[in-house]
């Protein structure tokens, strides 16, 4: 019997790459992911020897903005499984580039299922959208259901809404498996430094370092969110597709530790020997002219479906994020101050 197929787009990013090491270590399924040629390949370092020996993990280049490339990667690989989870991801950037944003996430998802329709119909698809789809929630709708009203607070939001609705709309419209996420704050090892508990990892590492001032920059620190671990997350996302797969279903996915920025922000700081000599210094540029300041999950149905439930806590997941830039520093390497 032939070994499992699946094709990871985004790959390279932190979710992709952890997920790339998951099914590396508890399947034994043939690993194809959609890399961009001027992708950078740090988060797959320690694959490198397996990638290039085409030992169970190869890149298929593409891009989410060019339709021959994805009808390629499909046609070629024929999976089993696809897990969407490539994205224009960063919301602050979504406000600069809404054209850009619309056109990678909505434009590149319905690539995607396109080329599966035409290719592997019968795939099993997780399309990864976003809890910034609920965007402004008010209180008394707390913690958010899967029915709640979407209320996108951002371009990049929008563009999930879309995504969203894509990828039900191909489940229904031609009885593919198709899956939609919402999965809300994730972090953890590998996370891109533009995301608020990142960048202030980084400025810490850097401070510890003495490569810039004891001065952390923030943006607003009273939005509320809930934090998942990255390898929880995509403990759930092979959940979604190995449990009962249902075509059009959909999900919210996330932790189970609420707190403000600042709360994440203050236990940081309590990691670091630095942390009575640093300050913390609002920068007017990583404010969004609207948040999505209440972002609480109710993750019942998932775990109701599947048996998923976080199981990495908050302060691991912090301390381990903290340690990934702390080595990243160590390395010496040169970082944009953001």
């Amino acid at each position: 019997m032939s070994k499992k197929r699946v094709f990871i787009t985004g790959i390279t990013g932190m979710v992709g790459s952890h997920l790339a090491d998951f099914l590396v270590e508890k399947t034994d399924w043939e690993i194809f992911g959609l890399c961009r040629w001027r992708s950078p390949l740090d988060n797959l370092q320690h694959l490198i020897s397996m990638i290039n020996k085409q030992e169970r993990i190869r890149l298929i280049y593409g891009d989410l903005r060019d339709t021959d490339s994805i009808n390629n990667a499909v046609k070629e690989i024929k999976p089993d499984y696809i897990f969407h989870l490539a994205a224009q991801s960063y919301p602050q950037t979504s406000f600069t580039a809404p054209l850009d944003t619309y056109e990678t996430n909505i434009q590149g998802t319905s690539r995607v299922l396109e080329a599966a329709r035409t290719y592997r119909p019968d795939a099993i698809i997780h399309v990864c959208s976003s809890s910034e789809v609920f965007g402004r929630v008010p209180k008394e709708k707390l913690p958010i259901q899967e029915e709640c009203t979407f209320h996108p607070a951002s371009p990049y939001a929008i563009s999930k809404v879309g995504t969203d609705l894509v990828g039900r709309y191909y489940a229904e419209a031609y009885n593919m498996c198709v899956m939609t996420t919402r999965m809300f704050t994730h972090t953890g090892p590998r996370r891109g430094d533009v995301f608020a508990e990142s960048t202030f990892a980084k400025q810490i590492a850097m401070i510890e370092a003495g490569m810039i001032p004891p001065v952390i920059k923030v943006g607003n620190l009273a939005s509320l969110r809930t934090f998942a671990d990255v390898r929880d997350a995509i403990k759930a996302y092979y959940m979604l597709v190995t449990i009962n797969p249902v075509p059009g279903s959909y999900y919210n996915i996330g932790g189970n530790h609420t707190c403000t920025v600042k709360e994440m922000l203050d236990y940081l700081l309590s990691l670091s020997p630095m942390k009575d000599k640093i300050k913390i210094e609002t920068d007017q540029a990583r404010l969004r002219p609207i948040d999505a300041d209440l972002q609480i999950p109710d993750t019942t149905k998932f775990h109701n479906h599947t048996g998923w439930v976080p199981e990495t806590s908050f302060e691991t997941t912090m301390t381990d994020l903290l340690n990934y830039w702390r080595d990243q520093v160590k390395m010496k390497k040169t970082f944009l101050t953001r």
